[in-house]
């Protein structure tokens, strides 16, 4: 009996897939709070058109002329601050934290009731469209009282998903139209019903004049880990020397310059930006405040002349999921944690398992910063926010009460 004879096996001409697999984490063998980046991220973004004048400065008797007025009679200040808001995919948390700030605005404390809430950026996930303003934005705070300024996070300015255009306008168009209006009292189309008008806030980056701070807020567009081009770098470093040495200088950026979450980590990069930008100037931020990680963290960096400087991560404000804090020796790091790779980082206070937001009351020579944890959304959402952590601290000797 024949047998048909074998046919050579046709050659492949197919191009092998380029496989993707699960983002490492961070090393919980050795803690490094400035791993980023892990991943490469989406691209980065050009910066739109300014639509106010260089140095691009608000005053925020601009906004709220009252409020600022009282702020002088009271000695103080007090506001509202944290990021990574949008709830995309879950609105609950989102919610649950906004009531939690329109009860706290209820509250007096001697310096007065919040003027205003800075978002430490991702407003808007997955891509800053137009069409999730309302439902992430708009919606959830119809009922907050006080108006809202912000810098964008990654989100904001990101345009694509894994590669694909996904928001067909420029990158931070929406946020410039919703955040960046050139005149008091415009309704940007993405507001629908809402009664809130859109902030005139001159740039993405920009910086926010009170009587008893100065507020540079940084861009630190898309890629994983951030980046700072050179214009902006210059700029920062004009600020910073021309802040008035009477106020303490709060700086917000997205990205973290430290963390110990498990899904981010901080940045080597935010770090150097600070650091060069503050030896540039001759003038050091009194705190720093950040998002993009998922939770509440307190740092204090202590530099080689012994001043502290506090560093805060507060992405906890409604963005569905949250980022663990890694683990030490398999268990949760006790606080105050010394992060052994890096001298002079303390890890002071800490929450992976709440939403929360911060109230800072700022005087002449004191600011305090208290975290406050909300309900989780199986919980009674009748609880009042629950004081969690609270720093007091020395802007003027540059200590921790």
């Amino acid at each position: 009996m024949s047998q048909t004879p074998k046919q050579p096996r046709p050659k492949t001409t197919r191009k092998p897939t380029a496989h993707l697999f699960g983002q490492p984490r961070p090393s919980e063998q050795a803690l490094q709070p400035q791993a980023s980046p892990l991943v490469s991220g989406s691209p980065f973004q050009p910066l739109p058109t300014p639509p106010g004048e260089a140095p691009y400065r608000l005053d925020l008797a601009d906004v709220v002329p009252d409020a600022v007025a009282r702020m002088g009679k009271a000695g103080g200040m007090v506001l509202h601050m944290v990021g990574d808001t949008g709830g995309v995919r879950d609105p609950n948390p989102q919610t649950l934290v906004t009531q939690g700030m329109e009860r706290d605005d209820a509250r007096a404390s001697a310096l007065g009731t919040p003027a205003f809430f800075y978002n430490l950026g991702d407003v808007i996930y997955f891509d800053g469209e137009a069409s999730q303003y309302y439902p992430q934005f708009y919606e959830p705070y119809e009922h907050y009282p006080n108006p809202i300024m912000a810098i964008p996070g990654n989100h904001d300015g990101d345009i694509f998903d894994r590669g694909t255009r996904v928001n067909p306008e420029p990158s931070l168009a929406t946020f410039v139209r919703n955040f960046c209006a050139t005149r008091p009292g415009m309704h940007s189309p993405d507001a629908g019903d809402s009664s809130r008008t859109a902030m005139i806030q001159p740039n993405v980056y920009w910086t926010l004049l009170t009587p008893f701070a100065t507020i540079i807020g940084l861009y630190t567009n898309v890629p994983e880990g951030g980046r700072v081009e050179a214009e902006q770098q210059a700029w920062f470093e004009g600020e910073l020397r021309d802040a008035d040495a009477k106020l303490p200088v709060i700086v917000a950026l997205h990205h973290p310059p430290f963390s110990l979450d498990t899904h981010h980590s901080g940045s080597s990069a935010m770090s150097k930006v600070l650091d060069t930008a503050s030896a540039n100037a001759k003038r050091r931020p009194d705190l720093v405040c950040s998002g993009h990680v998922h939770n509440y963290q307190r740092f204090t960096i202590t530099g080689a002349d012994g001043a502290v400087t506090p560093y805060i991560v507060a992405g906890c404000g409604g963005y569905h999921n949250l980022h663990k804090v890694a683990l030490v020796g398999g268990q949760p790091i006790m606080t105050p944690y010394k992060v052994p790779t890096q001298d002079g980082v303390v890890l002071e206070k800490y929450v992976d398992d709440r939403f929360a937001f911060l109230r800072l009351e700022i005087d002449a020579t004191e600011i305090v910063v208290e975290a406050y944890t909300v309900p989780r959304p199986q919980e009674s959402w009748s609880r009042q926010p629950a004081l969690y952590d609270r720093l007091r601290y020395d802007w003027r000797r540059r200590r921790i009460l």
